[in-house]
């Protein structure tokens, strides 16, 4: 859809938006005007947008909802406009609700109770309604379109912002969806790849149960919904991840989010992990919270930082710390998409967790037919071995992790290239072979 359409809809919108408002200020201030009970009909037109889709599933309280939400993002003065044309001399309307300078933004945004007096006005039954739908019954509400900000303990719940998701944020208004940016509040990284799963050099068996999550990711949603098992089966998919380091955990996820288009995440520990009481959860709460309504699959890499063994408790910090885990236990219990767990030892992962991963896949060091597969695929096609080099000897007499595999390659070919060599020697390579031997402190011959 081109931009000319998309700011035609969004000007429909406005104005539609701008009459309802209105509509309630006069019956507000002049209760006895009868033109206050017109009642305003949303008009949106089948622009393929995001926009349009979002509000033909939506009822017309929901649509209302969205719209008011929206509008300060579309015209930062949009309520404080109106406003003054009621009120010329200044003054607030204690009953419309809404917070000024909240932040940066200078002007007058909405809340829950700027919703109940538009949508409602003093009818209780519909602000009841209203109430409802934005404490989660709304779909707008359960699919992470819109919330309603969370206040002080004690406080009216409808005094809360009601805020647009940035997600949605984009998909709205620029009809794109814009990722999350990293920082405290996101403390996870995309990550892609450029490989295919015929890169990926892996035992038969770890091929096999791939299978099962591949099959889940296919079928596993028009499944609950044509069979109607919504009641018995959880929402999610757990998978664990277990085996030595570079033998192809990250590499599968990022395939699985290739072949089904879906983001991957690499949570970032060092950002989450707290020592302070509490700030674990909070900021993984972060992460789910943004990934709810989302296709993504969230990958913890090293994962027994979060997820490892529970110990006896013997003080307040061993109490505090079984309670992070069985907080993570339920919140990823409860997340519905796929969320894939490595580790370099299946044992320091919590017994808790392992009963209920759906699949736990063992990612083991490449045998000596995978060596020779790996070393094969990673030879660069425009450099070439030296005619001395016999891989399959390479690959019988040295054992090393797909990743150290490629690191050898990438020095012998960089040693090649920096002497203007079309060819890598055996020397080189060897050298190469030795810097991964030395990594991990191993004996080299």
């Amino acid at each position: 859809m081109n931009r000319q359409t998309l700011t035609h809809t969004w000007t429909d919108l406005l104005r539609q938006t701008e009459q309802l408002v209105r509509l309630r200020l006069r019956a507000y201030f002049a209760p006895g005007d009868a033109r206050t009970d017109e009642q305003p009909h949303w008009a949106v037109r089948d622009d393929g947008s995001y926009c349009s889709m979002c509000l033909r599933q939506a009822t017309d309280t929901e649509k209302t909802l969205l719209m008011l939400s929206l509008a300060p993002h579309l015209h930062p003065a949009f309520y404080d406009r109106i406003i003054q044309d009621f009120l010329p001399n200044g003054g607030d309307i204690i009953e419309m609700g809404g917070v000024k300078n909240a932040g940066n933004h200078r002007g007058f945004l909405p809340t829950g109770e700027t919703a109940l007096f538009i949508i409602a006005g003093g009818n209780i039954e519909k602000r009841m309604e209203v109430q409802r739908l934005l404490m989660g019954e709304s779909q707008l509400v359960k699919q992470g379109v819109i919330y309603l900000e969370a206040v002080k303990e004690g406080e009216p719940p409808m005094s809360g912002r009601l805020v647009v998701t940035p997600e949605w944020l984009s998909k709205l208004l620029l009809g794109k969806e814009q990722r999350p940016v990293f920082g405290p509040d996101f403390p996870a990284k995309p990550i892609s790849t450029l490989l295919e799963w015929p890169d990926l050099v892996i035992a038969d068996k770890t091929r096999q149960q791939l299978e099962d999550i591949r099959t889940w990711l296919r079928y596993n949603a028009t499944l609950i919904d044509q069979w109607e098992m919504h009641r018995v089966i959880k929402p999610g998919y757990r998978v664990l991840f277990y085996g030595p380091p570079g033998t192809g955990k990250t590499l599968t996820a990022t395939l699985l989010g290739k072949e089904f288009n879906r983001e991957v995440f690499r949570i970032d520990l060092s950002q989450v992990v707290s020592k302070y009481i509490g700030e674990t959860e909070k900021n993984l709460e972060k992460i789910f919270q943004r990934a709810e309504n989302r296709d993504w699959i969230l990958f913890f890499d090293e994962a027994d930082a979060l997820f490892g063994k529970r110990s006896n408790v013997q003080s307040s910090h061993d109490r505090y710390a079984n309670q992070e885990v069985a907080y993570l236990l339920q919140r990823v219990e409860d997340f519905p998409g796929l969320v894939i767990l490595a580790s370099n030892f299946k044992n320091n992962i919590d017994k808790a967790f392992m009963r209920r991963f759906n699949a736990v896949v063992h990612f083991p060091m490449p045998g000596i037919a995978e060596r020779l597969k790996l070393w094969q695929t990673m030879i660069p096609t425009k450099g070439k071995l030296q005619d001395d080099i016999a891989l399959k000897e390479v690959a019988e007499k040295y054992e090393l992790s797909g990743s150290a595999i490629v690191q050898a390659v990438h020095y012998a070919a960089l040693q090649a290239f920096s002497k203007g060599n079309r060819f890598m020697e055996k020397d080189e390579l060897l050298a190469g072979i030795r810097r991964e031997f030395e990594k991990e402190d191993r004996v080299f011959k």
